[in-house]
């Protein structure tokens, strides 16, 4: 499939060309360009954050209902078009049609939840400690609020940082991936067609080198939201702190999925081959360690290597295809760096490893299980962000949860179980934001609080009603009456 994008930046309700284009590559067969997409100068980033200041106001006064209207209008859009739009995104990224689908479908429910969310703004009233005064407490937007997307969910994670952003009333400036400009040129267009005030939404293509740079550094934006690289996070931290502008920080993760010795093995063997492989293990909530009681090591493994051999990896938009590409050279490339270096450490390759030559050019390779690694070992202690899980060995419980917690991440952890002894005690002492019991580390609603501990996560937490601590400030009025 062809895009041609003449304009793909929209900034102050109209939109532009920029100061270059950047290609987008299908991962899916390299021959396949998806289009020229226009990169943002500095300038255009500077009007957009104008834009965006001057509209905030009017869109934060704009009347409840009509507020909205317009994110389910977004988020019915969405959902009518996942079809399509799912086709787009698997595409440019490489998942599989099925999750691209399934993902543009999600997004829209992130903007339907808060649409309902905007009629849920109550504040509290309560009595003072002195005599014949009353107190107020109220929520406002935060302002101008500038939104870095990753390309491993393009939407949908967009769309939990944008829906709550509008709902709560601030005015946006969105700077997503390089890797995946399409689907966000896509719900961009979505968004216009609601009529919002001009500059109440923006969309800036471009490098983090410079888009990115200039919309942390601006003294001008109330609040950054960003997800990314724990290194891309620290200069974010950094940047916004220095004109104590609020930042939210998604980074990386190494999360563990813990296989007990009474643990189900056809449970945990799904439970790894979704939260390990699918989405070509490009998630942040991906199972890349996986502990394994000694007594259940070796039944366990034997039954997931046979399962592994069943998945077919391929280009994402054909039928029956489990696991697409991964998105891009330079992120091949770095997989197999690690792969090489986890040889040379001592680890042994019980299932794939390979780059694979398929039907379509692209960048594929299988999903891979390292046997017989150790916790404090660079590939278990670093995020890879590939279809690869390693192996690792505990006797116990106690050993199992002290291997889960010694890491410098802290985003999600899962164990397979069917004790509740068990369960409660890993629930209650794994040290991560999340939490799964007989299911994939990857997967998590939309209504509840998404978020990390350690250098995972930094700041208030995404999603459901707890979104509305980033996005708001609280203020407490007082009153005398005459």
């Amino acid at each position: 499939m062809t895009i041609l994008v003449e304009k793909s930046l929209y900034i102050n309700g109209e939109w532009y060309t920029g100061q270059n284009t950047k290609t987008n590559i299908n991962p899916s067969d390299i021959t396949d360009n998806l289009g020229e997409f226009s990169q943002a100068s500095k300038q255009q980033v500077i009007d957009a954050i104008e834009a965006a200041k001057c509209a905030q106001p009017k869109w934060e006064s704009t009347p409840l209902e009509h507020k909205k209207k317009v994110l389910q209008g977004i988020g019915d859009e969405l959902i009518a078009r996942c079809d399509e739009l799912g086709k787009l995104l698997s595409c440019e990224e490489g998942k599989p049609f099925a999750e691209g689908r399934g993902e543009i479908y999600r997004a829209g429910q992130f903007f339907q939840y808060f649409a309902a969310e905007v009629l849920r703004q109550i504040g509290d009233i309560a009595q003072s400690v002195r005599p014949g005064v009353s107190v107020e407490v109220t929520r406002e937007a935060v302002g101008v609020v500038a939104v870095i997307s990753p390309w491993n969910f393009p939407t949908a994670t967009a769309a939990w940082k944008i829906a709550p952003a509008l709902a709560f009333g601030n005015s946006v400036i969105w700077k997503p991936a390089s890797l995946t400009p399409a689907s966000a040129v896509a719900l961009t267009e979505i968004i216009h067609r609601q009529g919002l005030p001009a500059g109440t939404f923006n969309l800036v293509l471009g490098s983090g080198a410079e888009v990115g740079n200039t919309l942390i550094h601006s003294s001008e934006i109330d609040a950054v939201s960003f997800t990314g690289s724990v290194d891309t996070g620290r200069c974010v931290a950094k940047a916004t702190a220095a004109n104590f502008v609020r930042c939210q920080l998604e980074m990386g993760s190494k999360n563990a999925l813990v296989i007990a010795d009474d643990a189900d093995i056809d449970i945990a063997v799904e439970a790894t081959i979704m939260g390990s492989f699918s989405g070509t293990g490009q998630k942040c909530t991906a199972s890349s360690r996986l502990i394994v009681f000694d007594s259940i090591h070796d039944a366990y493994v034997d039954a997931l290597i046979k399962r592994m051999a069943s998945l077919r990896v391929g280009h994402a938009l054909c039928e029956g295809v489990f696991m697409g590409p991964v998105v891009d050279k330079a992120q091949l490339d770095a997989n197999f760096d690690w792969l090489n270096k986890a040889k040379l450490g001592g680890a042994t390759v019980g299932f794939g490893g390979e780059r694979l030559t398929l039907e379509h050019d692209g960048y594929y390779m299988s999903p891979t299980l390292l046997l017989g690694t150790q916790n404090d070992w660079l590939i278990n202690q670093e995020e890879v962000f590939a279809p690869m899980a390693s192996i690792i060995k505990v006797k116990d419980l106690e050993e199992a949860i002290v291997t889960v917690n010694d890491t410098r991440f802290g985003l999600t952890s899962g164990i397979i179980t069917q004790s509740l002894r068990q369960s409660a005690m890993f629930k209650q002492q794994a040290q991560t934001g999340c939490v799964m019991v007989n299911l994939p580390t990857a997967g998590t609603d939309y209504h509840v609080p998404f978020g990390g501990r350690k250098e995972s996560s930094f700041g208030p937490r995404e999603q459901g009603q707890y979104a509305k601590e980033f996005y708001t400030i609280v203020k407490t009025a007082y009153q005398r009456p005459y």
